[in-house]
């Protein structure tokens, strides 16, 4: 945990968990906030890390997405449960990816995924699963001579990360445990107690 640069040292433990064989290893804890500072928390899947940050797709009307139109700080939390047993903690401001962007991630989505973006209203109460299933079957009629497109209710996020924390088992409790946080320079590396 010795990196200059702590998205190099995530991509090494993101491709590290990757090759452990480990379920969703993308999987990925999003907390938001509302206005008045009610948290919430839920499983997203990561798909992208570059130079601006941590990328995730979601109904920009859900509650997340709300959330974020709120207040655009949010916090992301891995956790690799596997020998050896890491978490990484990574908080930070959110903006809306392009939609050039979102569109062309949109179009790789199986079509089952695309129909059902168009058929949930995410966050929403429904009377029932069969009214769900009914706007599944209109979606699918409806797209049943085209692609669908991206509905303009949907697309992605980045999360511009401010700092980065990294924690990794080790006996006795005795964790490893590192921080790095953005500054003019670049990144200031801290270590902390477990």
């Amino acid at each position: 945990m010795n990196a200059p640069d702590p998205l190099s040292l995530f991509r090494e433990w993101f491709a590290a968990a990757q090759a452990s064989g480990l379920e969703l290893p993308e999987a990925m804890t999003l907390a938001t906030t509302s206005a008045d500072g009610a948290p919430s928390a839920r499983t997203v899947l990561l798909k992208g890390v570059d130079e601006r940050g941590f990328s995730f797709f979601t109904n920009y009307e859900s509650r997340k997405g709300r959330e974020l139109a709120e207040n655009p700080r949010a916090a992301l939390v891995f956790h690799w449960a596997q020998e050896p047993r890491r978490q990484v903690l990574v908080t930070g401001h959110v903006t809306r990816l392009a939609e050039e962007e979102s569109d062309a991630y949109f179009h790789t989505r199986p079509l089952g995924s695309r129909l059902a973006t168009w058929a949930s209203r995410q966050s929403e109460p429904i009377a029932s699963r069969d009214e769900l299933e009914r706007a599944f079957a209109e979606a699918d009629e409806l797209y049943d001579d085209h692609e669908p497109d991206r509905p303009p209710y949907w697309g992605g996020y980045v999360l511009a990360p401010e700092t980065i924390e990294f924690w990794e088992s080790r006996p006795n409790r005795l964790h490893d445990r590192v921080r790095y946080s953005r500054d003019r320079d670049g990144w200031k590396r801290e270590v902390l107690a477990p």
